[in-house]
Order: C-alpha cells, then structure tokens, then sequence
C-alpha cells in the first residue's frame, strides 16, 4: 500500500513547459551490412506530472524510444528534450549526471533492478551515494515507507516477493528526486493480482508527488489505469486514446475513453488498421476538405478506371 510522503519527501520542481519533448525522432541501427530504423520521424509531447503508457507490438520502436529517454542510447537524428536537457548534445560526463539526477528507471525483470548483496534500504540509498549526496539513509527509509515496505528495510532481494522487489526499484527510481520515471514492462514479470498493487503504488506516487512517469507496457489493462496511452507503430506514433471522468445524469462517474489518430509535424498522419481494412484503402486515397473535416476516401479508379 502506499502511504502519505514524510516529511523532507518532496517530488520534482515543476514548470510550464512539457517535461517530455521529441521531434522528428530518428534512430538507426546497423546490424551487420543492414540498416535497421527503428524510430522514423517520431514526435511525442509528454506533460509534467502526467502517467501515460506506450503501447505498440515487438519491434514498433517503444523499448527504443525508452532507451534514448533514458540516456542509454543517442538519437541519429531530429531533437528530444527531457526536463529541459537536449539529449542530442549531451557530453559522455553529461549524460552519466542526467542518468542520476534526471530519470529514474525502472526493469522488467525483478532481479535487474536491485543488488543481490544489498538490503534494501541499500539498494535506495545507493544512487544518492554515487550522486555524493549525504542523508540518503533518512531518505531512502522514507521511501522505503512510501511504497509500504517500511518494515522490509533491512532485508535483501532473496526475502523479498516479485512485487516487493518492484517496489523497493520503485523507491530506487526515485531516490534521486527524478523529474521522469522510465519503466519498461514493469509488471511483466508479477502475476495479476501482484501487478495491480504494483501499479497501484505508480499511480499514487504520481498522484503525491506529481513525479511524471512513462510507462511501456503490453498489458491492456495496465494501459487502461493512465489518462494517456499512447500507441507506436513502425516508427512512428499512431495513435493516442485520452481517458477522462465524466458524471452521469444519475451523479455516477464513468471513465470515457477516446481514440485519436495523431497528427505529425509534417502533416502526417497513421489511419488505424481497422479504419485501413474495412474501407479497403490502398496505396493512395482521395482527400476532400469539407468545412470542418477532411473527408478519406479509397481511390476507385485504379480498379474500375472510373473517376468519382
């Protein structure tokens, strides 16, 4: 369970610019005598203080997309800024600062996140050491009790259950006061019951301390408890679904959830494969402005010679 934010627990300073801004995100990889793009033209704003979830098949680009986010990878074209850092220009000195003090991340895989040999209040303490901070003990017991493991402190990985070890790399992501927490299938790993408490926690620190989280994930379910999910395909962002609260006439909240096509700073756009299918568009489309939208059409004359 998560609890109130002691004393000293203050979440990230906050401003009006986006946390999160790419433009015309490029990465490229070379894997043997071949050229793999895994991010073709990306765009994505992402707001301070908002949980939003990635969402995409293997190979669509979101665990990339993560990657040059989180410092671990340099883009090979167009701009991402995070919390102000242009992660296109960052020295290799740089970049290992804004790996401390900017981003928290936060593994699928249990083991990945925490030092076997270190209780875990060591484990949270640990990046306050390497960031020369002095008082991380006080702090990381603090979040240690944020998360409901208070009375976990002194006990290692190997006594810990899946989701206690999440949490405790929950604590660890946010030992340095980051101003975006980064987690890669995060519940991956923890069966249903486990990952919605662990979820739960993410949602409440983002909600306590306003801290922005970015979420990766394949779980439909875990993508439906954010306000935002955003879905990428090939490269590029696709689509956005928006969740807002609306009261009903008989005065009960209902969550409604909206699908949006995204549009690119070029002006491009990606139609959903079902809109793509069921009007069996291929290879070019009509376009017709009407006095508040675009019409699509298929291109008839390809396959009849009949001009509309």
């Amino acid at each position: 369970m998560i609890h109130a934010p002691p004393d000293g627990l203050a979440g990230p300073r906050f401003t009006d610019e986006p946390v999160i801004v790419c433009s015309n995100l490029v990465r490229i990889y070379k894997v043997a005598d071949l050229e793999v793009v895994a991010l073709q033209g990306l765009d994505l704003v992402v707001e301070e203080r908002e949980m939003m979830a990635l969402v995409g098949v293997s190979g669509s680009g979101k665990s990339t997309l993560l990657n040059l986010l989180a410092g671990l990878d340099t883009p090979s074209a167009g701009r991402a800024t995070v919390a102000g850092y242009d992660l296109t220009r960052l020295t290799r000195g740089e970049r290992t600062r804004y790996r401390r003090r900017v981003v928290g991340f936060i593994w699928q895989q249990t083991a990945r996140n925490l030092l076997p040999y270190l209780s875990a209040a060591e484990n949270v303490e640990l990046p306050m050491i390497l960031d020369g901070q002095r008082g991380g003990r006080v702090r990381a017991l603090n979040l240690l009790k944020m998360v409901g493991l208070g009375d976990r402190a002194d006990h290692r990985p190997h006594r810990l259950s899946g989701g206690e070890q999440q949490r405790v790399a929950i604590a660890v992501a946010l030992a340095n006061d980051p101003a975006v927490v980064l987690a890669d299938e995060p519940t991956g790993e923890l069966d249903r019951a486990t990952a919605v408490e662990v979820f739960g926690v993410m949602r409440a620190i983002n909600a306590e301390l306003g801290t922005t989280m970015v979420v990766v994930t394949h779980d439909p379910l875990v993508a439906e408890e954010v306000q935002r999910t955003v879905a990428i395909r090939d490269g590029r962002t696709s689509t956005e679904t928006v969740r807002r609260t609306e009261v009903t006439h008989d005065g009960e909240h209902r969550v409604v959830a909206e699908e949006f096509a995204v549009l690119d700073r070029a002006g491009r756009l990606q139609l959903p494969r079902a809109h793509v299918e069921a009007l069996e568009l291929r290879h070019r489309v009509r376009l017709r402005l009407e006095d508040d939208h675009v019409r699509v059409s298929p291109d008839r004359s390809r396959s009849d010679g009949a001009d509309e």
